[in-house]
């Protein structure tokens, strides 16, 4: 009697989605893609930009990766997923620097950087290497979304602050400025890397404090 097919999006599944966003969190609890984190985040658009394409690199690795993954002598496998990613990433660079070439200019060399990112090595070796295509890819979208979701909070907050505006628009009103008899001033601290690491040290502190099982591990 042959076995019953597991639907595509059954609760085991969309965990692999899940899971990312909380208690497996790369960034908070796994503490990867901290370098890039501080990098692109003084700004919401890049934060957004950046999140996405990692988000599209994990998830079509680890999908590559899981279909060829029994036809890949395992001495050289580090190889073979470092030309997988690296192909994806001049891929989606090409893509940025069509559509979006000013976003592009200001990522700069963390757009290619991202080949060498941990998340994806990591869920490459973790979880691609031994696990059905759709499963990886949904694995390669959760892990993505996780380490956005800690971008888009961070640039998010460091635009605010830093600039008082949001995707390039003034939101703070100018009668609010210290200048115009208001009470407000930007901190231009908040937009320095230094800062950005304070931010995310917050964010660890305040995850890990709301899950108290994380701190017991």
């Amino acid at each position: 009697m042959s076995k019953e097919r597991e639907p595509l999006f059954s609760a085991k599944n969309m965990k692999l989605i899940t899971g990312p966003l909380n208690m497996s969190n790369p960034v908070t609890v796994q503490i990867l893609g901290i370098c890039s984190a501080l990098a692109v985040t003084a700004k919401l658009k890049p934060a957004f930009v950046m999140a996405l394409s990692v988000t599209i690199v994990t998830a079509f690795s680890n999908l590559i990766i899981s279909c060829i993954r029994k036809t890949i002598p395992s001495r050289i496998r580090i190889i073979v997923q470092l030309v997988v990613v690296a192909a994806l990433v001049i891929l989606v660079d090409q893509v940025l620097k069509a559509f979006v070439y000013d976003v592009s200019k200001q990522l700069s060399v963390f757009v290619g950087l991202i080949i060498t990112n941990c998340i994806i090595m990591g869920r490459l070796e973790a979880f691609a290497l031994g696990n059905t295509p759709w499963r990886s890819f949904l694995d390669g979208i959760g892990n993505g979304m996780g380490y956005g979701v800690i971008l888009l909070v961070l640039g998010f907050f460091r635009e605010l602050l830093g600039a008082g505006t949001l995707w390039g628009y003034k939101v703070i009103p100018d009668s609010w400025y210290i200048a115009n008899g208001g009470f407000y001033s930007n901190n231009a601290l908040v937009l320095l890397p230094p800062m950005a690491l304070v931010c995310v040290g917050l964010i660890i502190w305040i995850h890990r404090s709301r899950n108290k099982s994380l701190i017991e591990k």
